[in-house]
């Protein structure tokens, strides 16, 4: 077993990277990001840190309140001062602004964030205000009088059993494949058929599924060991034709002499590295491109969908995909996968019985109004009575109407 796990290296890594960027923001941003210690993992501390940094630079550029040269001079009693229109400010600058590539100051690379990167970031400096705020280290919050963009539920995106069955096709035959892929092909094929054979048959993370080690799989019991995103290592079961794409591809892993640092890995890149998450995305949007080129975010995320629609269109247990996908609020599934499929609407509708035809029955054995005849079996829109009368009968009102 490696001396750090995957996700302890990750941890260790980002924790220098706060530590590293903390330096160059005002001393209440570190005592924030402490105060989360508890509560959020490393990842989470991290997007924060990344958030306050983005704010700080648009505010020492913009804001004229804040007159230090640095933000790390920046006081309480200078946040305190910030207006909701400074906060609406940021949130348009965050739409689109320009940032330093490197160490060349002439070279700036352009950012963009849509509605959910505005509102993470805007969500980020609310909780970074409410902390002041909770500390009394300034009198209100001012982030919390400027709402939020409004959330659009985006669709779900996800692969048709026939696509799925495209795609792995394609991986497994590498056709349409330019040269260039094709050369590559012939050395990843294994590994790019068992990945994404993986995400389809567990739904597991693309985090979790980087961070595998060797020691992490038994055949016996065909299942492997993941830690989860919050940290929690569980073990997930994978069917048959999963086993079956994951030992084709140790025939060729064992081939391989990884890196030192990379012995455990069980994916490992062509630089015998373990392979990175961009690596796995780009891998996949390769080979989607192929089949459903329409569908152009299509995403390891997108596979674990997939999954996770089948498994409930199969299983109709809520709870089960839940477990599955390893979130911790069943709401979070529900919300997500619950209403993928208008399978069960349609259901819904064959088994809706408004009794037409008794309907129907019934009429053609009424007498009519004059008790002569039945009247006529209509169907039941034609039977229903019209706002404005015929113009014989407004014409010549009968006897009885007299």
């Amino acid at each position: 077993m490696p001396d750090l796990r995957y996700r302890e290296q990750l941890d260790q890594q980002r924790l220098e990277d706060i530590r590293l960027m903390l330096r160059s923001l005002p001393r209440s941003c570190a005592d924030f990001i402490r105060s989360l210690m508890n509560t959020t993992s490393m990842l989470t501390r991290l997007a924060y840190t990344i958030d306050l940094g983005t704010f700080f630079e648009f505010a020492l550029k913009e804001l004229p309140v804040f007159t230090a040269s640095a933000a790390t001079e920046v006081t309480d009693a200078e946040i305190a001062t910030l207006k909701p229109r400074d906060i609406e400010l940021y949130a348009e600058y965050l739409s689109l602004y320009y940032k330093q590539s490197g160490e060349d100051e002439t070279t700036q690379r352009k950012l963009r964030n849509q509605t959910y990167g505005v509102m993470r970031k805007l969500s980020s400096l609310r909780s970074y205000f409410n902390y002041l705020f909770r500390t009394q280290r300034i009198p209100a919050n001012t982030v919390s009088l400027v709402p939020l963009p409004k959330k659009h539920e985006k669709p779900i995106l996800l692969l048709e059993r026939d696509e799925m069955e495209k795609l792995l096709a394609a991986i497994a035959t590498g056709t349409r494949l330019n040269a260039r892929q094709a050369a590559f092909h012939r050395i990843t094929q294994a590994r790019d058929f068992a990945i994404v054979m993986l995400f389809l048959g567990t739904g597991i993370r693309v985090s979790e599924c980087v961070g595998i080690d060797m020691e992490d799989i038994d055949f016996r019991v065909n299942a492997l060991l993941v830690t989860r995103k919050g940290g929690n290592q569980v073990i997930l079961y994978f069917p048959r034709e999963v086993a079956d794409a994951l030992k084709a591809y140790l025939t060729k892993r064992e081939a391989i002499d990884p890196l030192p640092g990379h012995e455990h890995a069980l994916f490992l890149s062509l630089q015998r590295r373990r392979i990175t998450q961009r690596a796995v995305e780009l891998m996949v949007k390769k080979y989607a491109m192929l089949v459903v080129p329409l569908k152009r975010r299509m995403s390891p995320h997108k596979l674990r969908s997939t999954y996770a629609t089948n498994l409930y269109q199969a299983t109709e247990d809520i709870y089960l995909v839940a477990e599955a996908l390893g979130h911790s609020d069943v709401n979070t599934t529900r919300r997500h996968y619950a209403s993928m499929s208008d399978a069960r609407m349609r259901q819904a509708a064959s088994h809706t019985d408004l009794h037409y035809d008794t309907a129907l029955q019934q009429a053609a054995a009424q007498p009519s109004v004059n008790g002569t005849e039945p009247a006529p079996a209509l169907p039941i829109a034609s039977a229903v009575p019209s706002a404005t009368p015929p113009p014989e009968a407004s014409a010549a009102p009968s006897q009885n109407a007299l």
